[in-house]
Parts: C-alpha cells; sequence; structure tokens
C-alpha cells in the first residue's frame, strides 16, 4: 500500500553521501517548485515504494516516528557501510524468524532511524 517515502534532512549534500555510500546507488537532485529533494531510483516496476530525501523547515530529522524498512539482499551489506559513511548502528543484523528473514537500523547522518530488511 505504500508508494512513496520520504526522508527529512538538514544537509542535503551530507544525506546524498551518505545514502549512495551505504546503498551504492546515485541519488537525482530535484527543485520541485523550490522545494529541495534528492530522489532515490526508481524501482523498475519492482515490488516496494520509492521515495525522497526532502529538505524543508517543517521536515525535522527524527529517530521517533515512521520507520522506513529499506530492501536488501542481505541487510549485513549496508551495515558495513554505515559507520564509515558517518551513520551509526542502531540494531546489528538480527533474524525475525525463517519465515520473515532478517532485519537490521541505523541512524543516519541527519539523526533518522532507517531499517533494513532480507530475507536471509
Amino acid at each position: 500500500m505504500v508508494g512513496w517515502f520520504e526522508i527529512p534532512v538538514n544537509d542535503m549534500n551530507r544525506a546524498k553521501t551518505f545514502y549512495e555510500t551505504v546503498f551504492k546507488v546515485e541519488i537525482k537532485d530535484v527543485d520541485f517548485g523550490g522545494l529541495e529533494m534528492g530522489w532515490f531510483p526508481d524501482n523498475n516496476g519492482a515490488y516496494g515504494a520509492t521515495g525522497t530525501l526532502i529538505k524543508q523547515d517543517s521536515y525535522i530529522p527524527s529517530q521517533e516516528g515512521t520507520l522506513v524498512y529499506f530492501m536488501s539482499d542481505d541487510v549485513q551489506n549496508e551495515l558495513d557501510r554505515v559507520e564509515a559513511a558517518g551513520g551509526k548502528i542502531y540494531q546489528e543484523k538480527t533474524k525475525i524468524s525463517d519465515e520473515h528473514g532478517c532485519m537490521g537500523v541505523f541512524i543516519d547522518t541527519e539523526g533518522n532511524r532507517v531499517a533494513l530488511h532480507s530475507n536471509s
């Protein structure tokens, strides 16, 4: 049911560098009517939503509130890049169950709590 997500940032360049490093993707700068955004790559019709980094006074980075999960082949891959990119590990890779795979959580350079999920 989720169609789009927005991750608040204070420093767009710092946040872009962090997410590009952790996920090995290119984030596209978009000026959306004066709103500074950094779009994650399109998912090319694959399962899941895509979204953006967003900088605006009403968007405040936080460790509380809604938790966005990024899909991964193995959450350990991204967790291994978090600290070198300037973030912090919040929860190490944890097995949910045989049926539901694994998850991990990090704090990005902006102070947001963000999660990862993989089948193994």
